[in-house]
């Protein structure tokens, strides 16, 4: 384990000891990775399906469905089998594969929800230029956009991760592979990394955050001029998705800015789970299945296949 030519496999430590527990620690992330799936799937189904709900904004919670079911397929499979057979070990390119995974889908997550915001922005305060500002070859432009630009961030991170000499340990404390636990085992400088990781952070991270701030800020402003009941409905959509942002944007964001060795490995995991499981699983209730439209078309094509089958 002299350096990173040298090194074939991870042990990763973050499930727990004892069959009992690792049996409900895999039943507990097996039943969010369902529920994740579903909520999502069904996502995709109904906005593909109903015309009426092919529009930018369903556009792109498409995407963020489609996103969010790679994006948790990337890390809580492999903890469950890894739990439930009690084999931990992960080799050095599915740990690389892993935290690039994550990154990637972290990184285009942020710029989805940035472009869900932007465009209730502009269906709201600016509605007589929204089929030019928000028109279907800008919504595919961000996209690809976004999905192109993923491979160069994810990559420039894996890169210069898995450039650096592991001779410290092998255990990585955590239920999958991520950059700050593998810093932790470096024998190397990992200033220039950590320096990256703060850079990236406050430029995309604080830049998107901004941005989604500021778009419901000037949504409120003028959902306010509206009647009470407007407001009400608004406000109960607008802050569920705030504060989903909130959760995913602060962890992610605590978890690699914060020093090495300053918590314990049950807080790391617990951090990791909110930017990692929370976001997919929660994306579906809090940007979809309150919604009206979606509710209505479910309905629909539910009640429709029924009636065929029933004739």
């Amino acid at each position: 384990m002299a350096n990173s030519t040298r090194v074939t496999r991870f042990l990763l430590a973050g499930s727990p000891e004892g069959r009992e527990l690792r049996f409900l620690y895999s039943l507990s992330f097996l039943l969010l990775y369902l529920g994740a799936l579903l909520g999502n799937l069904l996502i995709v189904t109904i906005t593909t399906m109903d015309r009426s709900l092919h529009s930018p904004m369903y556009f792109f919670l498409r995407n963020l469905s489609v996103l969010d079911m790679c994006y948790i397929s990337a890390t809580v499979p492999n903890a469950c089998v890894n739990s439930l057979t009690d084999n931990r070990a992960i080799s050095a390119a599915g740990c690389a594969t892993q935290i690039f995974l994550v990154i990637y889908c972290a990184y285009v997550e942020v710029l989805f929800l940035t472009s869900m915001a932007w465009d209730r922005y502009v269906a709201i305060c600016q509605p007589l230029h929204y089929a030019v500002i928000m028109s279907p070859r800008v919504c595919v432009q961000a996209t690809l956009a976004a999905l192109l630009s993923g491979f160069i961030y994810a990559g420039v991170h894996t890169g210069s991760t898995f450039r650096l000499s592991f001779c410290r340990s092998r255990v990585v404390r955590q239920f999958f592979c991520d950059i700050p636990s593998l810093l932790q085992l470096s024998c190397t400088d990992t200033f220039s990394n950590s320096l990256l990781i703060l850079v990236s952070i406050v430029l995309v991270g604080g830049s998107c955050f901004a941005l989604i701030v500021l778009s419901y800020v000037r949504i409120f402003s003028a959902v306010l001029q509206c009647p009470a009941r407007e407001r009400r409905k608004a406000f109960s959509t607008c802050i569920p998705h705030l504060l989903v942002v909130s959760v995913f944007l602060g962890s992610s964001s605590c978890m690699y800015l914060k020093s090495p060795g300053a918590s314990e490995m049950t807080q790391d995991a617990l951090l990791s789970v909110f930017y990692t499981i929370v976001p997919p699983f929660l994306n579906p209730v809090v940007y979809s299945l309150r919604n009206q439209q979606i509710k209505g078309a479910i309905k629909k094509i539910v009640l429709g296949k029924f009636y065929s089958r029933m004739l």
